[in-house]
Formats: C-alpha cells, sequence, structure tokens
C-alpha cells in the first residue's frame, strides 16, 4: 500500500471574493459551502480512509504567520491531527512552497509520495477523487509527475487549460502535450468543442524524490535558497518556520512556470465528477442551488422577480432584498456590501484595489478580528472610546500586557474570567465587572468549559492595536504588536 502524503497550499489573500474573503481571513477559512471551511473539507478529503492500494499519511500544511493559530484551530474542530505545519515568512507563489515541502518530507523519508492541493477548492465527491489519485499512483510509479485535469463543462476563459496527447480513454493517465494560458471566448470553445483539453486544477502527486530532480533540472536558482531555509527552520509552538533570511533570496514563481511547463516526464489523470475553484461569485453561485428563475439566495436574503442572480447575507441582521433583479451579484457583510454585473465577476478585485487606494479599512480587514486565543470585534468607535465585544475560548489566555494610552473596563456577560490586574488575581462572573488602570500590567484568561464573552470600553488618548507591551504569552507573538 502506498502513503500519500497531502500537501495543503494554505496562503492567499482571496480578494476575487469580497467581501466575504479578505487578507484577514481569506475564503479557504470561510463556511463557502455548508457549514465546514473550504480549508477543512479539504483536508477531510485527503484524510479520509481511502482502501485499496492508497492510504493518506497526515497532512503537511504550508501557510503564512497570520493564519497559522486559525490552521490549527481549523484542523482540530474536525478531528485532525496534522503534520508538520510550515510557516513561509512571505509569500513567494507556489514554486518555493511545494519545494519546501518536497524538501522536507524527502528528509523525513526518502521515498515520500505528495499529493499538492490548494486549500480552496471545492470537490463534491471524496470518493471519486481518491479514486482519481489511486489511478495516478501508477504513473508516479513510473516516475512521472502527475497534474489532474477537469473535464471541461463550458467555455471558460477563466482558467488554464492542458492539452492531452490523445482523447481520455476513461481511465488511467494520459500523456501531457502542452499547457495552455488562459484562452480568449473563441479559442476556449474551439478547445472545448476538441475534446483532448482540460482545466487545469494546479493538483499535484509525484514522489518527493521526482518533483526535486526536476527543480534541480529546470529552476536551478531556487534549489539553494530553499534548501538554506529549510535546513535552517526552528520549530515554534507545534509549528515549523522556514528561515526567513533565506526565503527573502527565493524567486517569486509558480510551480507552472518553474516546473511543469519545461518537464518531459508529466501525465494527467482527468478528473470530470465535480470541480471549482471558486474563483468568483459566479462560481459560488454555480455550486449553489438556484430557484425556478436561476437565482441563488444565501443566509437573511430575499428574492422578488429577480433571476440569473446571487443574493446573498452574511450577517443574522441583514436583510437582503432584491426586487426585479437581473443578472446582479448582491453580497452584504455586516460592514460592506457588494453590488455587481455578474458578468463583471472577475472585476471585484478592482474595487479592492480601489478601496486600498483610499484607505478603507474594508479592503482586508474584518470587523470581527481573529487570534489564537478567540475573536473580537469592534462594537463601537470615537475619539477617544472604544467598546468591543471579547470572545475567549476555554482554556484560553491573552498575554500578560499593558497600554500606554488606554485604560479598560470588562463586564464580564458570559461564562468566568480569571483576571490579572498587578499582583490581584481573580475570578469574575457573569454580570460582574472590573476596571484596569492605564499602565496596569494585565491579563484574562477563560478558566472554564465554555466561551467566555466580555465587553471591554476602552477610554483613552490613543486606541489603536498597536499600543501594548507583551511581558508573556503562551503563543510566542511580538511583545510589541496587536490585541491580546
Amino acid at each position: 500500500m502506498t502513503k500519500v502524503t497531502p500537501v495543503i497550499l494554505c496562503g492567499g489573500s482571496g480578494t476575487r471574493l469580497w467581501p466575504l474573503s479578505r487578507k484577514s481571513f481569506p475564503k479557504q477559512f470561510a463556511a463557502l459551502m455548508g457549514d465546514q471551511s473550504l480549508f477543512q473539507a479539504s483536508a477531510l478529503r485527503m484524510t479520509s480512509p481511502a482502501g485499496g492500494d492508497l492510504e493518506f499519511a497526515a497532512p503537511m500544511v504550508l501557510t503564512t504567520s497570520d493564519f497559522r493559530f486559525i490552521v490549527g484551530e481549523q484542523l482540530m474542530e474536525v478531528g485532525i491531527d496534522p503534520g508538520p505545519i510550515l510557516i513561509e515568512p512571505e509569500p513567494r507563489n507556489t514554486a518555493p512552497a511545494i519545494l519546501a515541502a518536497a524538501m522536507h518530507a524527502y528528509d523525513t523519508d526518502p521515498g515520500a509520495v505528495l499529493l499538492v492541493a490548494p486549500s480552496d477548492h471545492v470537490v463534491p465527491d471524496a470518493a471519486a477523487f481518491q479514486a482519481a489519485v489511486a489511478q495516478g499512483l501508477a504513473a508516479v510509479r513510473e516516475g512521472r509527475l502527475v497534474t489532474f485535469g477537469i473535464t471541461p463543462t463550458r467555455a471558460e476563459t477563466g482558467y488554464g487549460y492542458l492539452e492531452l496527447e490523445a482523447q481520455p480513454n476513461g481511465g488511467g493517465a494520459v500523456a501531457l502535450r502542452q499547457f495552455v494560458e488562459k484562452p480568449d471566448a473563441e479559442t476556449a470553445q474551439q478547445m472545448l468543442d476538441a475534446g483532448s483539453y482540460l482545466w487545469n486544477a494546479g493538483i499535484f502527486l509525484f514522489a518527493a524524490a521526482d518533483i526535486l530532480k526536476a527543480f534541480e533540472a529546470h529552476a536551478p536558482a531556487m534549489v539553494a535558497p530553499v534548501r538554506a531555509s529549510v535546513d535552517a527552520a526552528r520549530p515554534d509552538l507545534g509549528f515549523l518556520r522556514l528561515d526567513a533570511q533565506a526565503w527573502g533570496d527565493v524567486a517569486d514563481d509558480s510551480i507552472d512556470y518553474a516546473v511543469m511547463e519545461r518537464a518531459q516526464n508529466l501525465s494527467v489523470v482527468p478528473f470530470s465528477a465535480g470541480w471549482s475553484d471558486l474563483g468568483s461569485w459566479d462560481a459560488v453561485a454555480r455550486e449553489e442551488t438556484a430557484d425556478a428563475k436561476g437565482t441563488v439566495t444565501a443566509g437573511p436574503a430575499l428574492s422578488i422577480d429577480c433571476q440569473n442572480s446571487l443574493l446573498r447575507s452574511e450577517s443574522a441582521d441583514l436583510e437582503l432584498v432584491g426586487i426585479g433583479l437581473d443578472n446582479v451579484i448582491a453580497v452584504a457583510t455586516p460592514d460592506a456590501v457588494l453590488v455587481a454585473d455578474a458578468s463583471r465577476a472577475q472585476d471585484v478585485k478592482k474595487a479592492v484595489d480601489a478601496l486600498k487606494a483610499k484607505g478603507a479599512k474594508q479592503a482586508t480587514a474584518f470587523p470581527r478580528d481573529h487570534r489564537p486565543w478567540g475573536h473580537f470585534e469592534t462594537l463601537a468607535l470615537s475619539d477617544r472610546f472604544q467598546v468591543k465585544r471579547i470572545v475567549v475560548k476555554p482554556g484560553a489566555a491573552l498575554s500578560l500586557q499593558s497600554h500606554v494610552h488606554r485604560a479598560e473596563h470588562w463586564i464580564v456577560v458570559a461564562g468566568t474570567a480569571r483576571v490579572t490586574i498587578g499582583d490581584e488575581v481573580k475570578l469574575v462572573s457573569e454580570n460582574q465587572s472590573v476596571y484596569v488602570p492605564l499602565g496596569a500590567v494585565h491579563r484574562m484568561e477563560n478558566p472554564g468549559k465554555v466561551p467566555m464573552v466580555l465587553i471591554e470600553v476602552q477610554t483613552g488618548t490613543y486606541l489603536g492595536e498597536d499600543d501594548i507591551i507583551r511581558y508573556e504569552d503562551v503563543y510566542s507573538r511580538d511583545p510589541e504588536g496587536a490585541k491580546g
């Protein structure tokens, strides 16, 4: 039995699904389809019992420092004990990430076989996906680099394509002739009609040893700095931080450009059981069930005489109503609303760029700010006060800290807090409050078994998240940084 190690790529900014997906919390962590996040669904798809000659090892995840705790928490929520979680010092596209994963896997097991997949794709039929992976193993044993091509269902211009040497034969891997860039509409229709082209899913299967040889042959300049970064990586609270200095010398390049388009030993496994990269809101709408007029609603949304539209509200307190709309995308969150012609779905990232240029915080940040101990959200903000709702997970604790410019009042509204102020430690229960003077060293913890919720009222001359000095922190964050 061949054991396959999933390598889940979990970076990205997710701008095409704004306002639900933002830099601070991109789409892979959101429950876009059902109760699980896309990342959780991806991990489960590659950890479920497969049977036959295929077995999955614990997944390896590559992510950034900002998302490391979200990755660990979401895997824990679905009962997955991960393998190594590698922290990239900064995004460098897919080629360096995959090379680092291959080096780490090979150092542990020279016979390792890797299944590389993005964390934000939708594949409804996990069993069919596992069967396709099992088919690809035969080609891997022959030293091939295997990619997975999706049988096209329309003349899509938003995907790259894979041209096959021959028509798919209904089973097993097929030799790849060439990669094809995103086509115009006429070319896409011609490729659809030809029947020998598949969508490029960006999913790969190969032996670690074989992909390392491919990098040495086709992207040799990338090998030394990534090797140095892996060799100098340091453990950090269960994560493995790649060395930042060496990583800074790594070129920014995709796996397709760096290696795959140059390699001669590529095979493709066709896959036709359903797939989407959810790269735009119209792609999300295609995955949902529409009404008789082709309109999809999600959350507290109401369609009146609308057709071929998407109406989605992400807030239980915000009713989104569409009347007489045709071919419109409308997505509402507590702090931002997107309304667009569906034909312009790929232009959403232009809106994000424009919001960044005007300094709008909605471009990158949510009202809810996730932290390793829980989350907080701002309820009211003025020049000299701010009101927040803070939720602390059971057993979690904020850092021991102080502030230079603000004092805080805490009112516990659910659960019990263990509060440290100076040398005093006490329990604060529901409907009780405590005052934290300016400059006082303090900490809040949740000693209970249910989430602890409190309302925090800040008062002072400066209320920025960077007004914090940390003295102790179980999460090993910077001494001066963001909340908690």
